[in-house]
């Protein structure tokens, strides 16, 4: 039988990628690893929404979100949904977009602009909501079942709540197709971010539970969908953003060392790598009536 590989810091992998801390189970470390304060948050918002924003458009408009509504858009990030919903409720409706740290949006795109934490705060002008949106930040809360509740309380009765987040646990890797050392490597340093999501306190399976914790919320008419991204140059941009990111944590945590990020930034930046994503849950439920 052999042994799972070692990671830098003297822990293993475990077959699938998955890293497991030297000694057992690691102690998360506090903070929002990908937070909005650095400048390639920007990258990353913009290569998201080339990612994902058509996806998000699409159940918006399924849902039958439209002139007139009513939206919140939780933990917006950056522009590009808020100004979506905008667009789509048009000059009678309203959107609402919040964040913890609002410095990416701008007041003026014909949505309002909040500081609000919906893991700690509550629901702002509950009751009266037709859509409460959320993209990629349940994920990242350590009080998950808080925060859906806050969002079902903002809807009013009818009302859409919609959560989009990864499951990263689904699919781990970050070249599919690992043919050679640059693939390999791509898929440590994959793994190796999601050990300091991990650390951070993320759970990497939550994607899959969101029709099961949609109905616990007490919402109705609950259905899900995925989309996996395969390849391309958005694929490529956001890695090599997310990377430069987290570039400080990977090296303080021993889980990487410069010259091995730096040549996967270079595969990158050399077109060498097909590199994916992990899986998109687009999950929601109806508040009853």
């Amino acid at each position: 039988m052999t042994s799972s590989p070692r990671r830098p810091d003297g822990g293993r992998l475990d077959p699938t990628g998955a890293p497991t801390p030297p000694g057992g189970e690691s102690t998360p470390d506090r903070g929002y690893l990908l937070d909005n304060a650095r400048t390639e948050a920007g990258e990353r918002f913009a290569w998201l929404a080339e990612l994902f924003d058509g996806v998000t458009r699409t159940h918006v408009e399924r849902l039958g979100i439209g002139a007139g509504s009513r939206c919140w858009e939780v933990g917006a990030g950056g522009r590009s949904i808020p100004a979506a919903l905008a667009a789509a409720v048009g000059p009678t409706g309203y959107v609402l977009a919040t964040d913890i740290d609002v410095s990416w949006l701008a007041e003026g795109d014909g949505y309002e602009v909040r500081r609000h934490d919906v893991a700690a705060d509550p629901p702002p002008e509950p009751g009266t909501f037709d859509l409460v949106h959320a993209r990629l930040v349940l994920i990242h809360l350590p009080d998950r079942a808080r925060a859906l509740a806050t969002m079902a309380a903002a809807l009013r009765p009818g009302g859409w709540l919609l959560v989009e987040d990864a499951d990263t646990a689904l699919q781990p890797l970050a070249c599919l197709d690992a043919v050679g050392p640059a693939q390999l490597r791509a898929n440590r340093m994959r793994a190796a971010v999601r050990e300091l999501l991990t650390r951070r306190g993320a759970d990497l399976r939550f994607g899959r539970t969101l029709p099961r914790v949609l109905r616990a919320a007490g919402l109705v008419d609950v259905a899900a969908a995925g989309s996996f991204p395969v390849g391309g140059l958005a694929c490529d941009r956001l890695e090599a953003a997310t990377l430069r990111h987290v570039r400080g944590e990977l090296l303080a945590a021993g889980l990487a060392d410069e010259a091995e990020i730096d040549a996967h930034l270079a595969a990158i930046d050399a077109g060498e790598l097909d590199l994916t994503l992990a899986p998109l849950i687009s999950a929601w439920g109806r508040r009853p009536a």
